[in-house]
């Protein structure tokens, strides 16, 4: 009866353990295949695509960039210029101008009988003024600005340089006319008694307000030009910083995929040491 009792939990132990022994070898088969085919499709697929957008993002210089660029150098090669010639034609007499403030009375305006020569072309009628200079009542001739003081010592008014008589004789008039108004009239004049101490002049043509004027383009354009090339170079490094990052990204999916791969080869090699 012991014997009887024995033998059916032996036929029972058997089966139970082949069944878990051949669960565990389709898990692992399962695994297996799994990982095979993963690894396949990364290795055909993966790389192709990594390497094409690897490719595609690589940074590469075209020629709008160029062009930008050469056009910013431009723009303050040129602007550079412009400091030149500003700064002869404009700064430099208003820094070496010493014409200061002062009060004038016109006391005297007529046309010379003789008149002077215009640039070897012709001659032309002289307007002549004279002003006395309140606090100090000396004479001087009033001339319109610096330009005509070195063109017409003498002279408050010339015309233009025309072959007709009359039509100089009736212009010169015409200023005359508006001069004799002024006469006995306090107005504001400019005089420099170091360099021109005989003239005086009714406008400034150097002023701080127009040399400041004329140097504002020049540095619009220098800083326009600097800024182009700087926002050409910053899009340039914010390109390689970006193709950088794909780049490590693309390097760690490698490394997972070798990882990946290790542990492929680790469960079919436990598989293979696992008992039938």
């Amino acid at each position: 009866m012991f014997l009887n009792t024995a033998s059916p939990r032996r036929s029972f132990s058997i089966p139970i353990n082949i069944n878990l022994q051949g669960a565990r070898r389709r898990q692992t088969r399962e695994l297996l295949h799994t990982a095979a085919a993963q690894e396949q499709e990364w290795s055909r697929g993966g790389d192709r695509r990594g390497g094409q957008r690897a490719r595609s993002q690589m940074p590469v210089s075209n020629v709008g960039e160029d062009r930008a660029i050469l056009l910013g150098f431009a723009m303050m090669a040129f602007s550079v210029l412009m400091f030149f010639v500003f700064g002869i034609t404009m700064v430099k007499p208003f820094v070496n101008s010493n014409w200061d403030e002062a009060s004038c009375v016109l006391v005297q305006a007529d046309i010379l009988k003789e008149w002077v020569d215009c640039r070897g072309v012709s001659a032309v009628p002289c307007l002549r003024a004279m002003v006395n200079l309140l606090g100090s009542n000396q004479s001087a001739f009033l001339h319109f600005d610096e330009e005509s003081v070195l063109l017409a010592p003498e002279c408050f008014y010339i015309p233009k340089c025309r072959m007709d008589r009359e039509d100089l004789q009736a212009e010169v008039q015409r200023v005359k006319k508006t001069l004799d108004t002024q006469l006995g009239i306090t107005s504001l004049c400019y005089t420099d008694r170091m360099g021109h101490p005989r003239d005086v002049i009714l406008r400034r043509k150097y002023t701080l307000k127009k040399a400041l004027f004329a140097l504002l383009w020049p540095c619009v354009m220098l800083g326009g030009g600097a800024l182009l090339v700087g926002l050409v170079k910053l899009t340039q490094c914010l390109a390689h910083l970006s193709y950088a990052m794909c780049k490590e990204t693309a390097g760690s999916r490698l490394t997972s995929r070798y990882t990946q791969g290790k542990l492929y080869k680790l469960l079919r090699r436990s598989s293979m040491q696992s008992p039938s």
